[in-house]
């Protein structure tokens, strides 16, 4: 690991420090005795935390810092109309955005196994990095959600292994030098910048050009968008899959009386090993097929992926148990996209209920206008339904769309579902109508999951 390119900034300022992977950049550059400052607008948990490791952190703008920084690096959330940001352009500063920074890094390790799809990035990872760490690579790792066995969302290692969580949307992982893609799957998601699923498709080819020669790229072919993109791949490649005639495949799967799945691993045809899982859905098997493969690719004993994977409870926000509401299990999924609430809803399925309650809060005006009716449909199939306003995230409604348009489709189909404007109304709703035996699934990227913590709180209380 040659850390040169970075050590060239004594003095970084970040703008937006406060997000999942300005944080773990942050707290990365701690490590390696970089001065950091930052800056964000709304206090969290990771600005809190980053205040303990001794970073100096404004709440709001400092000038003060931007002046006094050697490189200014912000994330692309930021107006730029921001502050901090056009007084930096008006003295000149170095500036880089998240992912460009991020870039420089990765040229830093040999070994960057990158994780890209449009579901599943956090799992995976989540999983490979449990791997690693077991097999002692001493990894540095970067991850989209609070993973248990770090102790956070990133770990600075002293190897030359760099496990990175890499999202495709505005192309941010075409700044990335990775040496292993993992492509989980390719949906049309983020439309607002890619418009078609064929830009997607041509990012994702452009992501795979970025692999030195004796780069490989592991993909799941069950995946018919990733398929297409791997017969013009010019690297090396292995494939995983279920239905597929895939190197690497997952045979003979059964359910416990929990809904968590045993397989069968199959490596070209020959049995490789046995694996349950402590993770729900089809999905899940596939993640941990792209897990193995890229473990086999780096030679990690059969042993060590096997007791790394069977140990792995899930990240953070992914169909997540977080607990018992009055005995009824409450879970909680990150799920904004209709693939992936699809996903949730069978999971959903295979644990033993009465009815099930999606709370759901869409994430961002652009993705409900562009899957309003992709919504509705597989929303309908839970017995009810509850609506939280759209949480808009970067956007300004320009759209003309609201939650209402979708409880009116789902409605349609499905009685029970019903809008209620704020979380407070949502809890007092579920307080009055759930019974025992229901469970209870909180969906959304946005903070819908304070809506099943504070029922929890309250019984505790």
């Amino acid at each position: 690991m040659n850390l040169d390119t970075i050590n060239a900034y004594k003095k970084i300022h970040m703008i937006g420090i406060g997000g999942v992977s300005m944080s773990g950049l942050a707290e990365f550059l701690t490590d390696y005795h970089i001065y950091v400052t930052g800056s964000d607008l709304h206090e969290s948990e990771n600005t809190k935390h980053l205040q303990k490791l001794g970073l100096s952190i404004t709440i709001g703008s400092n000038k003060e810092m931007v002046k006094n920084a050697d490189l200014i690096v912000y994330t692309a959330a930021i107006p730029k109309t921001d502050t901090e940001y056009t007084y930096a352009l008006k003295l000149g500063k170095k500036m880089m955005e998240r992912s460009e920074f991020l870039g420089l890094i990765t040229k830093c390790f040999k070994n960057c196994i990158c994780i890209s799809g449009t579901h599943g990035k956090t799992t995976t990872t989540s999983m490979i990095s449990l791997i690693f760490l077991e097999a002692q690579k001493d990894p540095t790792i970067e991850v989209g959600a609070y993973l248990k066995a770090i102790h956070g969302n990133n770990r600075t290692g002293h190897s030359d292994y760099f496990i990175l969580e890499s999202c495709e949307y505005v192309d941010s992982f075409l700044q990335f030098h990775p040496t292993t893609e993992i492509i989980l799957n390719i949906d049309n998601d983020h439309l607002d910048y890619f418009k078609t699923i064929e830009n997607i498709k041509k990012s994702f080819l452009a992501f795979t050009n970025r692999l030195p020669n004796h780069g490989v790229v592991i993909a799941n072919i069950d995946d018919e968008n990733t398929k297409e993109v791997l017969k013009h791949v010019q690297h090396h490649f292995i494939t995983y899959g279920i239905e597929s005639d895939a190197e690497f495949k997952a045979l003979n799967i059964q359910l416990d009386s929990y809904g968590y799945p045993t397989f069968d691993c199959y490596k070209k045809q020959e049995y490789y090993d046995t694996y349950t899982l402590k993770v729900h859905g089809k999905h899940n098997i596939l993640n941990a097929l792209a897990a193995i493969a890229t473990s086999d690719f780096y030679e990690i004993d059969m042993k060590v992926i096997k007791k790394a994977i069977e140990a792995f409870t899930g990240a953070n926000r992914r169909f997540e148990r977080i607990g018992n509401y009055k005995g009824i299990p409450i879970f909680d999924d990150y799920a904004h996209h209709p693939t992936e609430i699809k996903t949730t809803y069978l999971c959903s399925k295979e644990i033993p209920h009465h009815e099930t309650w999606a709370i759901f809060e869409p994430h961002t005006y652009s993705r409900t206008k562009d899957h309003l009716e992709e919504f509705a449909q597989i929303l309908k199939q839970f017995d009810h339904i509850l609506l939280a306003p759209i949480y808009a995230a970067r956007e300004e409604n320009i759209y003309h769309i609201s939650s209402q348009d979708l409880e009116t489709l789902i409605k349609k189909e499905n009685e029970n579902v019903l809008y209620l404007e704020n979380y407070q109304q949502i809890e007092d709703y579920l307080k009055e109508h759930v019974k025992e035996k229901d469970i209870i699934v909180t969906i959304g990227a946005g903070t819908i999951n304070q809506v099943g913590y504070a029922l929890l709180n309250e019984q505790d209380n």
